[in-house]
């Protein structure tokens, strides 16, 4: 039986991820909780959730030696990440007062701007969070059976930007065009919580255990 493994890296929200994999699996892959690298490393697949700061997300990856895990999963493997997951992979954060990511996706991440105003002058409250549309850019395996401009569920008050436009899979629009998805070869990684968004967001997960 194939085996997927959730990074533990002391987020709150795995036990959610947990549970939605678990869903769609019905029994035909193990789906673990780990933080032990030869657990991650032995795993078919991995998933990278997340919530929170960076800076404690990448002090927790770097103390328990899981940022190269991470890096050599991704060369090998299919490979999902899951807000923070997303963010983690970029070079350079301005969280925290700026901190370095797995620099996996050339690009780095960014605050939504305070005080922006809508059309109709009312101010983008910040954290952009619920739900909102999702525009696919490119064709990819983990779209299939979800429409474009589909709904899925957001928490964050900062966002990615990629500096390769072939590295972008799908982008929402909230104070900025934001992107909301980035892909490259066996990596998918996005800013909402599939988790959390109801039938479109199992379908994506149920199309990574398929991937």
């Amino acid at each position: 039986m194939n085996t997927v493994a959730i990074i533990d890296y002391g987020a709150s929200n795995l036990r959610s991820v947990c549970k939605a994999l678990e869903h769609v699996a019905e029994g035909s892959q193990k789906i673990i909780v780990s933080d032990q690298a030869e657990r991650i490393l032995a795993a078919d697949r991995v998933v990278f959730p997340g919530q929170g700061a960076i800076g404690q997300c990448m002090g927790s990856l770097v103390d328990k030696g899981l940022d190269a895990v991470l890096r050599e999963c991704i060369i090998n493997k299919p490979f999902l990440g899951i807000c923070m997951g997303l963010q983690t992979l970029m070079r350079e954060s301005d969280e925290d007062g700026g901190v370095s990511g797995l620099n996996i996706i050339p690009g780095k991440v960014v605050k939504f701007a305070d005080a922006a105003r809508d059309e109709n002058g009312d101010v983008y409250k910040i954290p952009h969070m619920g739900w909102n549309n999702v525009s696919q850019t490119q064709a990819h395996p983990l779209w299939k059976g979800i429409a474009d401009q589909e709904r899925f569920y957001f928490v964050h008050s900062f966002y990615v930007e990629p500096e390769l436009q072939a590295d972008i899979a799908a982008s929402t629009d909230y104070v900025v065009d934001f992107t909301s998805a980035v892909a490259r070869d066996n990596l998918f990684a996005v800013q909402f919580h599939p988790e959390k968004s109801q039938r479109a967001g199992l379908q994506l997960l149920q199309n990574f255990l398929s991937w």
